[in-house]
């Protein structure tokens, strides 16, 4: 009777012991709180689940939601505009009114800038602050999203999210990298011609699929976005316009081909001129497979 009773216990205890951390490895998929992540201003520790998040950038915006945790957001920057469901604000992260911050009670804050202070004016609040600066890498956009899973609370939902897009990006590059990699690319950030290198987070999505970036030997300062000039680029005649001012500035395909000269670019000449949503062309989060995909299907036309 003894031992059937022991027996007894053990298999209840063994039983409430899976029920509480779920299958094998699944404990340590999620997030028990408190949680400490590393970020380059240092360490950050969320002592519980934040249920009031205010997200004062726009990658991360769309990152919270993609990662299931946009019902904890109460406020969002007036940047973020996706997905369209957002809380939106007159906040802003560039030129932030700490008051006004505070004033929406958040128990996280998560900002793309350290403008005027803010993160020491939200740490004498108590206010925990999250600090993702722009990604340099797709490493590092990836390391943002698994980050924001862990301090959320979505942490098998930002792995998936992680895991989904290095496949769909992959695939991406395996399609069009042959052909892209004997092409010329120019990629647009103001009409006034201000492009980016290799170097930066946009330039490395055209140095994946193998593109050449003719912004790249005009560089002469290392800033990694140089201001070209219409006859560098007109003698440069690229294989593909990227417009990524076209939301900001207007800019689209006839208005380029309308520009003095550029009749001769390779690009006009064969209409391969791609409108892009700046903020497509900008963020580091889940949509970067949208640009890619934007990019392949230009590629395919050419």
């Amino acid at each position: 009777m003894l031992r059937s009773s022991l027996v007894a216990a053990v298999s209840l205890v063994a039983a409430l012991v899976v029920f509480v951390a779920g299958p094998a490895g699944a404990g340590s998929a999620q997030s028990v709180f408190p949680v400490t992540i590393t970020t380059p201003d240092g360490k950050v520790t969320i002592a519980k689940k934040p249920r009031r998040i205010v997200s004062l950038s726009p990658t991360a915006t769309e990152t919270l939601f993609a990662i299931g945790a946009g019902k904890q957001v109460i406020a969002v920057d007036d940047q973020s505009d996706y997905p369209k469901n957002v809380p939106k604000t007159t906040l802003s992260g560039f030129t932030p009114n700490v008051e006004a911050i505070a004033g929406y009670r958040p128990d996280l804050v998560i900002v793309s800038y350290d403008s005027k202070g803010l993160i020491s004016a939200l740490d004498k609040l108590k206010i925990a602050v999250v600090h993702h600066d722009a990604a340099k890498s797709f490493a590092g956009a990836y390391q943002q999203i698994r980050q924001l899973g862990i301090v959320t609370g979505h942490v098998p939902e930002a792995t998936r999210l992680v895991r989904a897009m290095k496949t769909k990006i992959k695939r991406i590059v395996d399609a069009s990298s042959a052909k892209a990699s004997r092409l010329t690319v120019y990629h647009e950030l103001t009409p006034d011609f201000f492009s980016a290198t290799s170097s930066t987070f946009v330039g490395r999505v055209y140095a994946a699929l193998g593109l050449r970036n003719i912004a790249d030997a005009a560089d002469s300062s290392g800033t990694g976005y140089p201001q070209l000039s219409a006859e560098y680029i007109v003698s440069s005649s690229p294989d593909l316009i990227v417009l990524a001012d076209s939301v900001c500035c207007g800019q689209k395909p006839s208005t380029v081909a309308a520009r003095p000269g550029w009749d001769r670019v390779s690009a006009v000449r064969t209409g391969s001129v791609l409108r892009i949503h700046d903020s497509i062309a900008s963020r580091w989060g889940p949509r970067l497979v949208d640009f890619f995909r934007a990019l392949s299907a230009a590629l395919a036309r050419l």
